[in-house]
C-alpha cells in the first residue's frame, strides 16, 4: 500500500497539472503567460547553470570510476564559479533581453520624412469622458470605459453593475460633436441575469474565463476592450492577444472577443470589418511605440541616447499618447497618433508616430515615424501662446485648453472650451518663436481671424477674400437716433445695453 502511494501520488499530480487546461483554462492560461515570461528572462541563466552542473555532474562520475569518491576542492571552485557567472549572466540578459525584446517590437517600423496624412478633427477624450455621465440616465453602476469609435464618431461608454457578483449594466454611444453637447444618443443594456460577466468579475463571473473556455492562451488589458450597441444589444468589444518567442517573448494581436449582453455568449473572430472601433489592441500600439527608444545601437538604448518619448509635458494631461483619429479621406481608415520628443529634456514635437487602429493578421501592425519639419514647440509652450494671442476667448470660468494633436503635415490643433461646450479650435504650424501661422476658428472650423496668417495660405487667402468683400459693399451709415434728450431713462438703458451686447459680440468674433 505504502509503495502504490509513493508512486500513485506522483503521478496523479502531474496527471492533475497535464490536464489543467483541460478543467481550468483561465489559470493555466495565465500560468502558462507569466512562466513564458519568466522563462524569457531566466532561460540563458538556467542554462547556464544546466551546463555547470552537467559539468560538475560528469568529473564527479570520472571521479567516482578512479576510486576517488570525495569531492575534493576543485568541486567547490567549480561550483563557486558557477554561481558567480549564472549571476553574471542574469543580470546581463536582464539588461540585453530588454533590448532585443524592444528591436523585436521594431520590427513593423518604418522612420520616414513624408509628413503626416491628413487627420479629421474630433472633441477631446476629456470632452467625450465628461459628457457621459450626464446623459446616463437611471444608471446606478460606475463607469468602466470610455472610448472613441472613430468609424462612426461617437464616444461608447461601458457602465458596470454594482455588485461583487455582476457584469454590465449598460452601453451608451453617444455624439460629441465639436461645437455643441452630445446629440444622438443610443443605449443599449444589459440583460443582468443572463449575460453577467465583466472583466475582472469574481468567479463565474470573470469575462476572462469566458474568453479563456473558448481560446485558450490569448489574454488582454482591459483598457483596451470598450462597448458597441447593435441596435438594443450591447456587445462588448476585447481585443485579444498572444504571445510569441523563447528566449525573447513578446507580444501579438490574436484576434477579437465579441461579448453578447443578452445572451451572455462569447464569440472568438479574426474577422473585425464589421466592428465600428478599433480592433488592434491600443495597449500593444502603446508598446509599439515604446520600443522606438531601441531604433539605435545597444548602447544609444542603454544611454538614451536615441529614439523618442511620448510627449507628456502637463498640456495634455489625461490623454497624451495614442490619440485615436481618423484620416481625413473618405477611406474610413482611423490611426492611433502621438506626438514624440527627443530622449532626455527637450520637449519640442519632433516626430509623430502612427498606428492602424485595425489590421488583419497575427503580425504587428506597422508603426510610422513621421519626423516633422518644421518641428513643434511643446503644447505646454502651443497652450501659452494660445492664452496670449487669443486672450479674449480664452480662458475664463471654465474655459481650457485641450488636446493639442497633429491634424495632418506640420499642423496642430487645439481646442478651447469647457468640458461641456467646445467652442473654439486654434490651428497653427510649427514653432511658436516669432510670427507663426496660427489661426482661430469656431468649433466647425470657420476660420474668425489669425494672429499670423502665412503668406499664401489658404487662411491667408479666406481673409484677404472677406476685406474684399468689405470693400465692394456700400458703407451704410448709422441710422439717425434723433434727439437723445427726447428718450425717457428706460429707452436709453436699453440702447445702451443692446450696444455692450454688440461690441462684446463682435470683440468674441474678431
Amino acid at each position: 500500500m505504502a509503495r502504490a502511494l509513493r508512486i500513485g501520488i506522483p503521478v496523479g499530480v502531474v496527471v492533475l497539472v497535464a490536464c489543467a487546461p483541460l478543467y481550468a483554462p483561465y489559470y493555466s492560461t495565465v500560468l502558462v503567460w507569466e512562466l513564458r515570461k519568466l522563462f524569457g528572462w531566466l532561460s540563458l541563466p538556467l542554462l547556464a547553470g544546466a551546463f555547470v552542473a552537467l559539468v560538475w555532474t560528469v568529473w564527479w562520475l570520472v571521479r567516482r570510476r578512479r576510486g576517488k569518491t570525495g569531492a575534493g576542492g576543485a568541486a567547490g571552485t567549480l561550483g563557486c564559479l558557477g554561481v558567480v557567472a549564472g549571476l553574471a549572466l542574469a543580470v546581463a540578459w536582464l539588461v540585453y533581453g530588454a533590448y532585443l525584446q524592444d528591436r523585436s517590437y521594431m520590427q513593423a517600423t518604418e522612420i520616414v520624412t513624408e509628413p503626416v496624412p491628413a487627420l479629421a478633427p474630433r472633441a477631446p477624450y476629456l470632452v467625450g469622458k465628461a459628457q457621459a455621465a450626464p446623459h446616463l440616465g437611471d444608471v446606478t453602476g460606475e463607469i468602466a470605459d470610455i472610448t472613441y469609435l472613430p468609424d462612426s464618431d461617437r464616444f461608447a461608454t461601458l457602465v458596470e453593475r454594482s455588485g461583487w457578483l455582476s457584469g454590465y449594466e449598460v452601453g451608451l454611444v453617444q455624439e460629441v460633436p465639436l461645437g455643441g453637447t452630445g446629440r444622438s444618443q443610443q443605449r443599449c443594456s444589459f440583460d443582468v441575469d443572463v449575460a453577467d460577466a465583466r472583466i475582472s468579475g469574481w468567479y463565474g463571473h470573470n469575462l476572462g474565463r469566458l474568453i479563456s473556455e473558448q481560446k485558450r492562451w490569448v489574454r488582454f488589458e482591459a483598457s483596451d476592450a470598450y462597448v458597441t450597441c447593435q441596435g438594443d444589444t450591447p456587445i462588448v468589444v476585447v481585443p485579444l492577444k498572444r504571445q510569441t518567442g523563447i528566449l525573447v517573448v513578446t507580444e501579438r494581436p490574436a484576434g477579437v472577443a465579441l461579448y453578447d449582453g443578452r445572451t451572455g455568449k462569447v464569440t472568438i473572430t479574426t474577422d473585425t470589418d464589421g466592428i465600428p472601433g478599433p480592433s488592434y489592441p491600443l495597449s500593444l500600439a502603446a508598446r509599439q511605440r515604446e520600443s522606438a527608444v531601441a531604433v539605435g545601437s545597444f548602447s544609444d538604448w542603454w544611454f538614451d541616447r536615441s529614439g523618442w518619448d511620448a510627449s507628456e509635458d502637463g498640456a495634455n494631461q489625461g490623454n497624451d499618447s495614442e490619440f485615436t483619429l481618423r484620416y481625413g479621406d473618405s477611406s474610413g481608415r482611423s490611426v492611433y497618433v502621438t506626438p514624440l520628443t527627443p530622449q532626455g529634456e527637450a520637449s519640442s514635437v519632433v516626430a509623430v508616430a502612427t498606428v492602424p487602429a485595425r489590421h488583419r493578421g497575427g503580425g504587428l501592425a506597422p508603426l510610422t515615424v513621421h519626423r516633422l519639419d518644421p518641428t513643434w514647440s511643446s503644447p505646454k509652450a502651443i497652450t501659452a501662446l494660445i492664452k496670449a494671442e487669443y486672450r479674449d476667448v480664452c480662458c475664463y470660468n471654465d474655459d481650457q485648453v485641450f488636446e493639442v494633436v497633429p491634424t495632418g503635415g506640420t499642423t496642430w490643433t487645439a481646442t478651447i472650451g469647457s468640458e461641456q461646450d467646445i467652442r473654439y479650435r486654434v490651428e497653427g504650424r510649427g514653432q511658436i518663436a516669432g510670427r507663426e501661422a496660427t489661426c482661430l476658428k469656431a468649433a466647425d472650423g470657420t476660420l474668425i481671424r489669425c494672429a499670423f496668417a502665412a503668406p499664401g495660405s489658404p487662411e491667408e487667402q479666406e481673409l484677404k477674400r472677406r476685406e474684399d468683400q468689405k470693400k465692394d459693399k456700400p458703407q451704410a451709415g448709422p441710422p439717425d437716433l434723433g434727439d437723445l434728450t427726447a428718450y425717457t431713462p428706460e429707452q436709453l438703458a436699453e440702447i445702451n445695453r443692446r450696444i455692450g451686447e454688440e461690441i462684446n459680440r463682435r470683440l468674441k468674433g474678431g
